[in-house]
């Protein structure tokens, strides 16, 4: 398996002298877009930053948290005279947040978005797009297990993949201002088609996700253990599987719907491998554990040489 070159080891963001951005708005005030709002002051991404939510009380936090500049009381007030708009609601909101906002983009804006599924967000965005708009769809992968205004940390992203699925015909320069944003927060940045990020996405993200979620329910309903016993006894194994599965429910059930024929086709291939183990363990086959055990393990090593996996408390560090 052949792996792409690790990130520099000196990467960083720093403080712009100049933004990016004069206007950036971000509707949707969870972990990704609060932490995008901590990044874009914290390194003067953005001139001015707007945030906007549906939820009064999500508002409210926000303006207590001092996260941006300005929390305006609608998606179409936070995108009016904005140059670029990033969507961090959940997947399945997106084209509807696109058509409320749509007379309120000016001409040479770019919008853009955080779904971790990206073709059915360019299906569902593209229709209400106003002439002169520009889509550059985004995904930082990247992400605790909280949500909401509080759990937002300006270093997030830092030394994190950002892939970017611009449309076929999209705006070059869209798509580099749209880069300069997410390098700016110390992303690196990866560009790719939405169809093969959502194929890519399926297997290294979506598939763990729907696992971890079937493992923990597993746990829960085996009558012969307790709770507590899962609980008190759990190794990193099945604590790494509650973190994954602690995750948003609503943004992951609409993962689920929007990409599902590549889950689908990940998960049918998954269940011929669990297949093969499941016979190798019945019959006593220890060279095919040994040897699908020794490939796997080559794999988390090579996740580990490129960085991607750092200490909780690293990762959980706040600016």
């Amino acid at each position: 398996m052949t792996m792409p070159a690790a990130p520099p080891a000196d990467s960083f963001a720093t403080r712009r002298e100049e933004p990016v951005f004069g206007r950036l708005a971000i509707i949707g005030i969870g972990l990704i877009g609060s932490s995008i709002a901590h990044a874009a002051k914290a390194f003067n991404l953005a001139g001015e930053i707007v945030l906007a939510d549906r939820d009064e009380a999500v508002r409210q936090r926000a303006r207590e948290l001092g996260l941006g500049h300005r929390i305006a009381e609608s998606a179409a007030e936070a995108a009016r005279d904005a140059d670029h708009i990033i969507l961090c609601v959940p997947v399945g909101a997106c084209g509807t947040v696109a058509a409320e906002i749509a007379s309120a983009l000016k001409p040479g804006a770019i919008l853009s978005d955080v779904g971790s599924v990206k073709n059915a967000v360019v299906e569902a965005v593209t229709p209400h797009l106003p002439q002169g708009v520009h889509f550059v769809p985004a995904h930082p992968v990247a992400g605790t297990e909280n949500s909401g205004p509080d759990a937002g940390f300006s270093s997030l992203f830092l030394d994190r993949w950002c892939i970017l699925t611009p449309p076929e015909g999209a705006d070059e320069n869209a798509v580099t201002r749209t880069r300069q944003l997410w390098e700016g927060m110390g992303a690196i940045v990866e560009v790719m088609t939405p169809q093969h990020h959502d194929l890519v996405l399926g297997i290294t993200s979506h598939l763990p996700h729907l696992i971890a979620y079937t493992i923990v329910g597993t746990a829960e309903d085996l009558a012969a253990v307790t709770q507590s016993e899962v609980i008190k006894f759990s190794a990193g194994g099945f604590r790494d599987f509650t973190r994954i599965a602690a995750s948003d429910p609503t943004m992951w059930r609409d993962v689920f719907l929007h990409n599902k024929d590549a889950v689908l086709e990940m998960l049918g291939r998954f269940s011929e491998d669990l297949s093969l183990l499941t016979r190798a363990i019945r019959y006593g086959d220890g060279e095919t554990l040994h040897r699908h055990f020794t490939r796997t393990r080559a794999i988390r090593r090579g996740i580990v040489a490129l960085g991607q996996e750092k200490p909780e408390t690293e990762k959980l560090r706040k600016s």
